[in-house]
């Protein structure tokens, strides 16, 4: 797991271990969110161990698998409140980082901030949100 910061509280990455989570509790982070699907891959850490560890360290856990397909503005929301509700850092992670990007992405846009600054930010960080504003384009 490599994290990425995209802003002063959150980061984002790929699939995570459970000894990545030591790791996120010793950089500060107090929620890690996971938008992966359970069973989406096999042999990855599903939720409810990977919650039973972070709760060992402390860090709240909120399991918040999405889809491009499945995508809803509930699920932009969710995520947007989570993080800033999170009384610390923030770490979320899927299978590749772009679900978890996009998502912080999508609740700048809906929030009115400009679509082509966001994705230029994305794009910086690493994350092609091109789906994520596929999916905006069709709501």
């Amino acid at each position: 797991m490599t994290p990425v910061p995209l802003d002063a509280r959150l980061s984002v990455s790929g699939q995570i271990e459970a000894a990545d989570l030591p790791a996120l509790a010793g950089r500060g982070v107090t929620l890690v969110i996971n938008n992966r699907p359970d069973g989406e891959l096999p042999a990855h850490l599903a939720s409810a161990q990977a919650a039973a560890l972070a709760a060992d360290l402390g860090v709240d856990y909120r399991y918040q698998p999405v889809t491009f397909a499945a995508l809803s503005r509930a699920d932009v929301d969710a995520f947007t409140n989570a993080v800033a509700q999170a009384p610390g850092c923030v770490h979320a992670h899927c299978r590749s980082g772009i679900r978890s990007a996009s998502l912080w992405a999508l609740g700048r846009i809906l929030a009115g901030e400009d679509r082509e600054a966001v994705r230029q930010d994305a794009l910086t960080h690493g994350f092609d949100i091109k789906e994520a504003l596929a999916w905006l384009d069709r709501q």
